[in-house]
């Protein structure tokens, strides 16, 4: 029974519930509730969290942070205040949010590297440059700055609109009065629901000038302000951590049409250190750059050797001011080393401009004009409603004063009545009745101490009565003219311009961002050596000094064991490259960048340089100006004797990876590659002292990856040691492995067709050894041999004799026991006035003229 009863009563429960739910419950269309509730949740970002009002330059907790430390009387003359207190102050009256984000907003306005004018004065750790975050609230401290009490200047004089709080227990300002453009002054960040705000700050002075502007154009000539006359004034973001603007372009843009884009540089100085090396000094950073995260950033480059020449990386700075310091090898040219820290770190950033802020709660991108308009009508209506608190309370004043004075004319009869009356309200009524005086009046009088019937005090009551009809005239005036008010705006501001302004922080230089790295490299004349072994570097011409013929030479470049010289080349900085390997494939540079070394150095490994194939190997390299010249053609020639034309436009497009500029057989190579043009003869030299000459037309010009064709016939034991242009010289320099050489003219070579055996040029022995090298000279001409041992001897061709074309020639170095020549290179051309466009087609590219 007992059972049943239970279960009834289950039931009962169920039904109940189940009425009750189900009445609760509503079925709604859930895009249209998402899309509705989404909407307000934006609007509640937009308008209440993340954006600025055009007025303040504010956001909300911004200005409650501000409002509660005025309350709290924690203004700059007021000791500072633990900030775990403001923040309890903020949340509980006016912003009910996390104490996190009040905190963050706190602690932001009081970084002057976050800053350009900072709102809140902290005292304690509150962060840094480097990223590091501030101390909890427990332990800072802070208060007001004085700019600060200029945004809530005359906030108790009706000047703004007040609302209730959240829980409508507690008034809060709408806006504050700020007597400066703080939204351009300050800038801002934020990021709403489907739109970002990021103002720059601007400097006080630039700011107060362009509004000044303003309120003359229309005061005195009663018309609008252009913005080309504001950009005269405002040329562009003033930041806190100061760097370099390079250019107006992208502010004006952003304060024409509300979006632009600058771009920061830091502040370099370069340093010359004792040992002879360069240091960079990092002194300023762009706006908002994490300064250890750039430290690391350029630790990084150099470990991954993106960044080669930097040997030492520090930071010093202090109390003082920043100081990174980036110390270079000598080597390195300290401009060029700026310009990839530029390139590859923050020690340039860009900042994007939106200036995006609520008009009447509504978002709305501003350009400056509009931006500073908003600004002026927002203190004309702050100094209109001051005007009208003052004005009323002067006229209270003056009331109160009138009926003084009408006492102190009649004051015998005053005392008599208040005598004779048996209460302060009969006294009163009978004061209003006799001189017709107002309620306020007669308390005033009946209120009035004895003192103020002395003389003395009765003239200071009529020197205040004068006064204030001169001052309620006056601001009568204001509130009916328009200018007046404005004039009173204008004044205002310049007085606080005069105040708080400063100089600008962040210089404006040239917008040279989009120069070249070439374009800071000088033009000159630069050798190139590379070893067998693949290492190569760039040296000064001046370091190689003619010398006379037996010569033991310098030292040229430091070579590893079993490593020498392979190949050397005369250009300029400026051209490029072009480096041909032994399996037919091409890459270039620019020969500025090939590291630059001293003479004794060993350089660097090509494979750094080039992205090389293993077992590939350079077998060529040729210096070429540019890659439009259609009369030009590269010449090619094998081991084996193939030779191949094909135009140099073919090549204007080497990528990284290199491209095929041969196709070759498994058992030859690529030895020699020259630029030559139309009408040019080619001869080739073999090892075991053979030549042949023959016309370039005699080889059709054809594609990159063809085979070409027989140049010369070789025996099995020979190979191809040379190949020359006759545009190149009037005789042939040929020289043997052990250092024996000699001159002889061009015309002992007759002319024949491609393919041919040739005739003999060079008279073999065991003294002299095989032929290492050929090149096409003349008397001006100057000549180096290098050895297997890196020995580097030049010469000068008009010390050494010509001599027949089946002769050995003289001794032209002196060589130690086991070493060798290894190749010969033309290192000079005399160039005349009429010809700098001079094709030298071998080694050198062209000399720049000395001035």
């Amino acid at each position: 029974m007992a059972e049943n009863n239970n279960n009834n009563n289950n039931d009962l429960s169920e039904d109940v519930f189940d009425k009750v739910t189900t009445d609760k419950i509503k079925e709604v269309d859930l895009q249209k509730t998402m899309e509705s509730n989404y909407i307000d949740y934006a609007m509640s970002v937009i308008a209440s969290r993340a954006l600025p009002d055009v007025r303040d330059g504010l956001k909300p907790v911004q200005r409650r942070i501000l409002y509660s430390m005025i309350e709290l009387n924690n203004g700059p003359d007021k000791p500072h205040r633990k900030c775990a207190r403001i923040v309890g102050d903020t949340m509980g009256k006016y912003h009910p949010h996390g104490d996190s984000s009040i905190y963050g907003s706190l602690v932001n306005m009081a970084q002057p590297w976050s800053m350009r004018y900072c709102l809140v004065d902290g005292h304690g750790n509150f962060g840094s440059v480097d990223g590091d975050g501030a101390a909890a609230m427990r332990y800072t401290e802070a208060r007001l700055t004085k700019i600060s009490m200029e945004m809530i200047a005359d906030i108790n004089k009706d000047t703004v609109d007040f609302v209730p709080n959240f829980d409508e227990t507690e008034k809060e300002p709408t806006v504050l009065p700020s007597r400066y453009p703080n939204l351009l002054v300050n800038g801002t960040t934020g990021i709403a629901v489907g739109m970002a705000t990021n103002i720059p700050p601007h400097n006080l002075r630039e700011v107060i000038s362009a509004v000044t502007k303003m309120i003359d154009n229309r005061v005195l000539e009663d018309r609008e302000t252009e913005i080309e006359e504001l950009l005269e004034i405002v040329k562009a973001p003033d930041f806190p951590t100061g760097g370099i603007i390079l250019g107006t372009r992208g502010a004006e843009e952003a304060y024409r049409t509300g979006r632009g884009k600058v771009i920061i540089r830091a502040v370099t100085n370069i340093e010359p250190m004792a040992n002879g090396k360069n240091r960079i000094v990092v002194t300023e950073l762009p706006y908002l750059v994490n300064k250890a995260n750039m430290i690391s950033k350029i630790a990084e480059l150099v470990k991954l050797k993106k960044l080669d020449g930097i040997t030492a990386l520090r930071d010093e700075s202090d109390r003082e001011g920043m100081r990174v310091v980036i110390e270079l090898r000598s080597d390195v040219n300290p401009n060029i080393m700026l310009n990839k820290l530029y390139k590859h770190t923050q020690m340039q950033d860009s900042f994007g401009i939106i200036m995006l802020a609520l008009v009447n709660n509504e978002p709305k991108v501003l350009g400056l004009v509009d931006m500073l308009k908003y600004y002026i009508k927002h203190q004309e209506e702050v100094v209109t409603r001051r005007t009208k608190y003052d004005l009323n309370k002067a006229e209270e004043r003056n009331h109160i004063l009138e009926g003084l004075l009408i006492a102190l004319d009649n004051i015998d009869e005053v005392i008599r009545i208040i005598r004779g009356s048996e209460t302060v309200a009969i006294a009163k009524e009978q004061l209003m009745e006799r001189f017709g005086l107002s309620d306020v009046q007669a308390q005033a009088i009946v209120d009035m101490r004895l003192r103020t019937l002395t003389g003395l005090e009765r003239d200071k009551l009529e020197q205040e009565h004068a006064e204030l009809l001169k001052r309620i005239e006056e601001l009568k005036a204001i509130l009916a003219d328009r200018k007046l008010l404005l004039g009173v705006i204008k004044t205002e501001i310049q007085e606080i311009s005069n105040k708080y302004g400063d100089d600008r922080k962040s210089q404006i230089g040239h917008d040279d961002s989009d120069i070249d790295m070439e374009d800071l490299i000088p033009n000159v004349n630069t050798v190139i050596a590379m070893t067998d072994l693949g290492y190569i570097k760039r040296m000064s011409i001046d370091n190689f000094k003619a010398q006379n013929r037996g010569g033991k030479g310098i030292k040229g470049i430091t070579t590893i064991e079993n490593d020498f010289v392979e190949d050397i080349l005369m250009t300029t900085t400026h051209n490029y490259v072009m480096f041909f390997t032994n399996t037919g494939r091409v890459y270039r540079l620019k020969a500025y960048q090939i590291p630059e070394a001293s003479r004794t150095s060993r350089g660097m490994a090509i494979v750094n340089l080039l992205q090389l194939a293993p077992g590939e190997k350079i077998s060529a390299m040729i210096p070429v100006k540019d890659f439009e010249d259609e009369e030009k053609s590269l010449f090619m020639v094998t081991k084996k004797g193939t030779v191949k034309k094909t135009p140099i436009t073919d090549f204007s497009n080497v990528r990284k990876t290199g491209l095929a500029a041969i196709n070759l057989r498994d058992d030859d190579e690529l030895i020699e590659v020259k630029t030559i043009k139309k009408n040019s003869e080619v001869f080739l030299v073999t090892k075991n002292g053979m030549c042949i000459h023959f016309d370039e037309d005699d080889v059709r010009s054809t594609g990159r990856s063809s085979m070409g064709v027989r140049g010369m016939m070789l025996d099995d034991t020979d190979e191809i040691v040379g190949m020359q242009l006759n545009t190149q010289g009037d005789s042939l320099l040929i020289v043997s492995e052990k250092g024996y050489g000699k001159r002889t003219t061009l015309d002992e070579f007759h002319n024949q067709f491609r393919g041919g055996k040739g005739v003999k040029c060079y008279k073999i022995t065991e003294k002299t050894g095989n032929v290492v090298g050929v090149k096409a000279v003349n008397d001006d001409n100057e000549i180096m041999m290098i050895t297997n041992a890196g020995i580097i001897i030049q010469l000068r061709m008009d010390e050494i004799s010509v001599h027949g074309r089946v002769t050995s020639g003289v001794k032209m170095i002196n060589l130690d026991k086991g070493v060798t020549v290894a190749k010969i290179a033309k290192v000079r051309e005399k160039i005349s006035d009429g010809d700098k466009e001079l094709d030298n087609i071998d080694d050198v590219t062209e000399d720049i003229p000395e001035e």
